[in-house]
Parts: structure tokens; sequence; C-alpha cells
């Protein structure tokens, strides 16, 4: 509709977000597609960067259409597919199909909630994975309610898998209800490594870091940063309590070197897990939020 996302003032309907359509349609373009040591880095930057300066845009990495009946499959059930239904029990070893989906079911939406706009949109259940489709009662089901419902009970559950990357969304918000990234500026890359498969930007006064390699960790890897200063940890998706490995420990503090890197003059060592997103703080400006 001509007008829909004009001002009022200027005899338009003053709605002024735009949906960004492009992010769940490659994310799915991604998982259907590609293997992970072919993800290509720079199409996944610009699809989520590229929006017109000064129009705000909603991020989401997934839509009701692919939960929906006859639509597409949501990301959990394309990581993880039949598993989810078998294997998402904390009693027992993840097997390799649920640990990937864990981790990049994180990942993905973490860098999509912090790079791909000005606002962030979930479809209800999608946080935690919610491991069925939505199907309302019609004359093809014949008028069932079977999956006209979402499954919130899966949460509370504290032996399942889903709880984890629900206290991952959770704290996922919490952080940007304190940094404030959705209000600020877009986010500043500094690096997309095709090889390493590594992302690093500024967004907010924070330093997001995602290791996309299915297998290969970094010791040492050199992150450029704006301020110089010590940096900590304030999100970690490969924490245990969200279903990751702990390999990184929380105490950890990172210290700049005035190593002039990626145009920045300042730089850090980090130790970067694989299948991995880290969200670091400068102490010296942390203290004001």
């Amino acid at each position: 509709m001509p007008g829909l996302c004009r001002a009022i003032t200027e005899g338009g309907c003053g709605f002024d977000y735009r949906l960004a359509m492009a992010i769940p349609d490659k994310w799915i373009q991604i998982l259907k597609e590609y293997r992970d040591e072919d993800w290509d880095i720079g199409d996944i930057i610009r699809t989520l960067t590229n929006r017109r300066s000064g129009e705000p845009s909603i991020a989401y990495a997934e839509s009701h259409d692919q939960v929906g009946s006859g639509g597409d499959k949501s990301l959990a059930f394309w990581l993880m597919d039949k598993e989810m239904y078998t294997n998402m029990s904390r009693l027992d070893p993840m097997t390799p199909v649920i640990d990937r989906g864990l981790q990049l079911h994180k990942m993905i939406r973490l860098l999509t909630h912090s790079l791909g706009g000005e606002a962030y949109l979930n479809f209800m259940g999608n946080e935690f994975g919610h491991p069925e489709w939505l199907d309302f009662p019609r004359k093809g089901n014949k008028e069932s309610y079977l999956y006209a419902r979402r499954q919130y009970n899966l949460v509370d559950a504290e032996h399942l898998r889903y709880r984890q990357l629900y206290a991952f969304d959770r704290d996922m918000n919490r952080t940007e209800d304190k940094y404030g990234w959705l209000s600020s500026a877009p986010g500043i890359v500094t690096t997309k490594h095709e090889g390493d498969k590594v992302i690093v930007f500024e967004r907010a006064s924070l330093t997001f870091i995602f290791n996309f390699h299915p297998t290969e960790s970094y010791s040492n890897y050199r992150v450029a940063v704006a301020s110089p200063g010590k940096y900590t940890i304030k999100l970690d998706s490969d924490d245990q309590q969200y279903g990751g490995h702990g390999r990184l420990e929380h105490g950890t503090e990172f210290f700049t070197e005035p190593v002039h890197f990626k145009s920045y003059p300042n730089s850090m060592l980090v130790y970067l897990p694989c299948r991995t997103a880290l969200v670091l703080a400068n102490e010296e400006i942390d203290y004001c939020y």
C-alpha cells in the first residue's frame, strides 16, 4: 500500500518499521542447501545488514510460515529433525545431531538479534525449539485441535534440553535490555573470515564474536576493538546451562593491546571454541549500564 510506512503528518499510515523478510529465507536456504563448512559468511553478513539507513527493520530468524501447516519447517526442525522427539533428554549424552542443532540454533538467533535490525521478532514457542508445527482445525485435518497448541510445558521439564534453549533466549533478551543494541546504531563488522567461519562486530559498546566453524577452535584469535581496556564475557552460547560444553572460563579477563588491526587502533586475543558465540563488554564502559 503506497504510504503505509510514511509518517501520518505526510499522509501515510505511520508504520515506521520494515520486516526484514530476507533473513528467515536466507537461514532456511543455508540449512537446506549447504554443508556447515560451505556457509558463505559474506552472504550472511550482506543479508543481515542490507537495509536502508534511517529505516528501522524488524529482524527475525524464522517466521510463522515455517511452523504453520503446509509451510516450511522451523529452524529447530531443520537442524534436529526427528531426533527432537527421542534425543532431547539431558539424562543422556548429546548425539552429534542434537549437539549441532543446539549450538547453531542459539548462534543463528543471537546473530539475527544483534546484527539484523532495530527490533526482533519471535514466533511463540520457537525460542525454545518447539518440536511440532501449528495447525488449526480445518477440513484437511478433520477439524482436529491436536496441533493447535504450543507446548510450553516442555520448558518446565528440567530433564529436557528445550529448557536450555529457552534459558539462552531469555538471557539474550536480558542482555539486550541492559545494553540496548537494538536502539543503537547498526553494528560495524570488523571480521568476516570465510576460511575461519568467524564473524566479529561491535554494536552498543559490545563486541560480538561468532565462530561458525563446525570443528575448528582458535586460541589467541585476534579481535579488533575500538576502545582499549579490560573485556569480560556477558553472554556465552557455550555455557553449560544453555546446552553448551563449558569450554570458556567466565572469570577470564581479556586485555587489549595497542596493536593496530582491521583499521582499529586496539585489539585483543580471544579463545574461540567451535560453534560458539560470545558477547564481550569493556569493563571501563560497563559501569554505565
